[in-house]
């Protein structure tokens, strides 16, 4: 197959849609490697990684060996890294996590697998990375090495600073590597400080390399590693020396490519509505110009001649964007009642049925007010029934010390009325040491979890309340797959489908709206999201659907391009406020939450901060001026 490499991209890339395609390819690339050396009676020496990245490669791998008859017992493995130390069994070890993912569900020869050993004595690490290197060597030499990339540049733990020629040792690990492991760990202090990995140079000698990046938290480091020129401080950067490298890459993390963000300087596009509006507002953000004022000069100095002759004139062109960004502007989101209209009033969403019945789907206990809460408590205001169903319960992601303090209250509860039978202390000292001697990493038995529940249960009843919304329009999945206690979860099921089909025929609501972060191919929103499609499938013969649509929100880190955005719901100084006060209401989140990602803002900042941009980013191109906006995408019935 040949490649062409676009624009200023060093590296061969390829985009795709979904994280399926990414998965299936190589997958598909992988197996026939295994299936040729195998026709030659030969092994076939593959590198592999770790994370979030590869699990659905190693799903479509496990796949092909149960359906397909895809043999691993041909197949020698070298893994990238480990962290250090680190012993083999424990719930964040590297060995667990490719059995877990791989290695226990096909055939392959364990003899024949390598993986960094994070439980040496530190002295003897030196002579196992020499002995790492020889048994590559022994073994061949790597065929084909799997690679992922860290926010900080990094392909297996080379950290920025570490050497072109660099070889398998053991290296400290980069502060925004560590912040970003936090979760698997149940808090960042527990992170190990060290890990053991396979140096640049030594990947760099593998014959071929493919390397996957999923999400818009990696379209920064894509961007260097691909357009710019090699970076000790970039490692992946280094790759740009390799003979033979692909990129996949979806189309998130791809968004920051000349070819995702100005398509037309790279070559001849076509124009459909989409790209035209794309190319308006960045154009606008380029000349920082509002869009009525964009010339034909503009336009035929920034690669956009063919734009302006298909449109007709720059003139025709600003005045059709700009309106169809004012309509998105929409401070009635349920619609106006026919009595509000007002002679004058631009187009709006139908208004044959008001009120409204809504549901909100929220994956955790406190997503629906972070990312949607000014439209939550316009809903209701402007009289329509509102529904909130929080997905999961979200019990991970409290701290010991907020369960610690419940469980004090409800022993002094229970001993001020009477109610301390020596059943009830029994099982409150029980939880208590249960909690204070749990190690770190480990899950919470199952009643500890129950009580962390039940924390997030009352928090988001307080915020639901402080919106407007009655308590028996508050409803708690509390969807299976979540409930494993660790970061991992399980894979969807029926149950999970069914409970939001359940929820959707008990509302028959007129909009939905649901968490639409497609980046993250793993996480809890978009399996939640995947719930949500799969039972709209359910329920899509029922009388009602036909007067349902479904709007997606996004997260507390990113906003839909403004290009992308159906509906923008202003808010006035007073609604951001009472969405603050919320967000406030979750209190096992506040000050510092258990899993913050990348981002060390408390929630109700991010939010504040990405509604605000959204605001200015209307009033840059030349629209109507607001305190902050909230962002929603019809859902187009497209797969997840």
């Amino acid at each position: 197959m040949k490649i062409t490499i676009v624009g200023q991209e060093r590296i061969a890339v390829t985009v795709c849609d979904h994280a399926s395609q990414i998965n299936r390819a190589v997958a598909g690339e992988i197996a026939a490697l295994i299936r040729a050396r195998a026709a030659e009676s030969r092994r076939c020496v593959i590198g592999l990684a770790t994370g979030a990245t590869p699990v659905g490669i190693y799903e479509e791998l496990v796949r092909l060996h149960r359906e397909e008859g895809l043999s691993f017992s041909n197949v020698t493995v070298f893994n990238l890294d480990q962290y250090f130390p680190m012993q083999r069994d424990q719930l964040q070890s590297y060995d667990r996590f490719m059995r877990e993912h791989l290695f226990d569900h096909v055939d392959i020869d364990f003899n024949h697998v390598h993986i960094p050993d994070g439980s040496l004595r530190a002295e003897d690490v030196p002579a196992f990375c020499l002995g790492y290197e020889q048994a590559i060597r022994d073994a061949g030499g790597i065929e084909l090495q799997l690679l992922g990339v860290g926010r900080s540049g990094h392909i297996g733990f080379n950290e920025p600073g570490s050497s072109r020629q660099s070889r398998t040792r053991l290296i400290t690990l980069d502060a925004v590597t560590r912040r970003d492991a936090a979760s698997d760990f149940f808090g960042g202090e527990y992170v190990p400080l060290r890990a053991v990995t396979m140096g640049v140079g030594t990947i760099l000698e593998s014959r071929r390399i493919l390397l996957v990046a999923f999400g818009e938290g990696k379209a920064q480091i894509v961007r260097r590693m691909v357009e710019e020129p090699p970076d000790v401080h970039v490692p992946a950067t280094f790759l740009q020396d390799h003979p033979d490298v692909h990129v996949y890459l979806d189309k998130a993390a791809a968004a920051e490519l000349e070819r995702e963000v100005c398509p037309w300087c790279v070559g001849p596009v076509e124009w459909t509505e989409s790209t035209t509006h794309r190319a308006v507002v960045w154009l606008s953000r380029t000349t920082k110009k509002a869009i009525l004022k964009l010339t034909t000069e503009d336009y035929n100095e920034h690669h956009l001649q063919d734009l302006v002759a298909h449109s007709g004139s720059a003139y025709e062109l600003n005045l059709s964007v700009f309106r169809s960004l004012q309509r998105s502007i929409n401070g009635w989101p349920g619609g106006k009642p026919a009595s509000r209209k007002q002679a004058g009033d631009i187009h709006r969403p139908s208004d044959r049925i008001f009120p409204k019945r809504v549901l909100i789907l929220s994956p955790h206990p406190d997503d629906d007010v972070i990312s949607m809460g000014g439209t939550l408590i316009r809903l209701v205001e402007q009289g329509h029934e509102v529904h909130v169903a929080y997905q999961v319960s979200g019990n991970i992601a409290v701290f010991d010390h907020d369960a610690l303090r419940f469980l004090d209250f409800a022993s002094e509860f229970n001993t001020a009325f009477g109610f301390d039978s020596a059943d009830t202390v029994k099982l409150e000292n029980s939880l208590a040491s249960a909690i204070r001697s749990r190690k770190p990493g480990e899950i919470d038995p199952q009643e500890v979890q129950r009580v962390k529940g039940i924390i997030r249960r009352g928090e988001a009843r307080a915020a639901g309340m402080c919106c407007g919304i009655p308590e028996e329009r508050l409803h708690f999945l509390d969807m299976p797959f979540y409930e494993t206690g660790g970061v991992k979860k399980s894979p969807i099921g029926q149950r999970d489908i069914d409970l939001v089909a359940e929820m959707m025929r008990r509302v028959k609501p007129h909009q939905i709206y649901a968490a639409g972060d497609l980046s993250d191919p793993h996480g809890t929103h978009r399996v939640c999201l995947s719930a949500v499609t799969c039972a709209l499938d359910i329920v899509r013969s029922d009388a009602w659907f036909s007067d349902c649509e479904l709007f997606l929100y996004r997260g507390a880190w990113q906003e839909w391009p403004i290009e992308q955005i159906d509906t923008a719901v202003p808010l006035s100084p007073g609604e951001v406020e009472r969405k603050r006060l919320a967000i406030f209401k979750h209190q096992s989140q506040k000050d510092s939450a258990p899993y913050p990602g990348n981002d060390t803002r408390e929630f109700w900042q991010r939010a504040e901060q990405r509604n605000r941009a959204t605001a200015e980013a209307y009033d840059d191109l030349g629209l109507a001026e607001y305190a902050a906006m909230e962002a929603f995408v019809r859902w187009d019935g497209s797969a997840i």
